[in-house]
């Protein structure tokens, strides 16, 4: 997804990664999938029996490898199996710490589809089959239900955030549901449907995984009205603090010099949010509250 990092972290990286795929039986092969800056190095490889699998690695100084994005994959599993085929099943995790630093190694199922995307922001029209959209919502619908104390966007930034991006208050009633929480078109493949990525996941305001993906999708304005016909939701005071997360969290990023594609969108997008601030409906009723070691895991 992203460039590798510089030559003295990408040969770390690739060090761990090989140290977890001896510990884990695993010959690895193929390409690598960096992460931001390289915190993550994905590739794909080979297990006992000629199983194709995929081993993700995951870095973080010592004294932080803890919390919901270290552990988010494993919880995820716990929480959703291979969630009705949609997301691939978590089979062993590897961690070991070196010199300070903190590395997890999260082997999974291989996934044959394609991601839609080498980047989270669409760099093209998307092109899937009829079905893959009624098959998100349905998917999205099933994570909404789950029952969860993770976190994935914090009320407190909100209140912070809100302001200092909108120029308007924050709703005191939110609804709130269970999120995948990273939902952009490197995350979903075609033409199956799966979601990958889980360190994240956890409680969101109602309709913050449609409009991270609506985000993402800016790039093109037919795929953007494509998910806003799959997702009717979006533009309606129920998901008025779903999409402000999104457009908030999206703008502090662009203040950093990042996703400057979409800087704007956002900023037409953040407009209407501000205009109809005021019709969001503050019923009580819409109130949800927020609220070396290796593990093997049963399918």
């Amino acid at each position: 997804m992203y460039s590798p990092p510089d030559s003295s972290t990408a040969e770390r990286m690739r060090a761990a990664h090989r140290d977890a795929a001896g510990a884990l039986g695993i010959d690895g092969e193929g390409e690598e999938f960096w992460g931001w800056a390289g915190r993550t190095l994905g590739r794909p490889g080979t297990a006992a029996g000629g199983r194709r699998v995929w081993l993700r690695l995951v870095t973080a100084p010592a004294e932080k490898a803890e919390g919901k994005l270290w552990e988010g994959a494993e919880a995820a599993q716990r929480a959703f199996a291979d969630l009705g085929g949609r997301r691939p099943q978590l089979l062993a995790l590897h961690e070991r710490v070196a010199d300070g630093v903190a590395y997890r190694a999260e082997l999974s199922e291989y996934v044959d589809g394609a991601v839609i995307s080498a980047d989270p922001i669409l760099q093209g029209p998307v092109h899937v089959p009829a079905g893959w959209w009624s098959d998100l919502r349905d998917v999205l619908l099933t994570i909404t239900g789950a029952d969860t104390d993770r976190v994935a966007v914090r009320r407190a930034y909100l209140e912070r955030a809100v302001p200092q991006y909108l120029d308007t208050e924050l709703p005191e009633h939110i609804r709130w549901t269970t999120a995948h929480g990273d939902l952009h078109w490197a995350n979903l493949t075609a033409p199956s449907l799966r979601l990958l990525d889980w360190e994240g996941w956890g409680r969101a305001p109602y309709g913050y995984d449609a409009a991270t993906l609506y985000a993402y999708s800016l790039t093109d304005p037919g795929t953007a009205a494509r998910v806003r016909d799959a997702f009717p939701e979006l533009g309606t005071p129920d998901t008025w603090a779903g999409e402000a997360a999104i457009v908030v969290e999206l703008l502090q990023t662009t203040a950093r010099g990042d996703n400057q594609a979409l800087i704007g969108p956002l900023e037409t997008w953040a407009r209407r949010l501000r205009a109809t601030a005021q019709h969001v409906s503050p019923s009580p009723r819409a109130h949800w509250t927020a609220c070396g070691v290796r593990r093997h895991f049963g399918r």
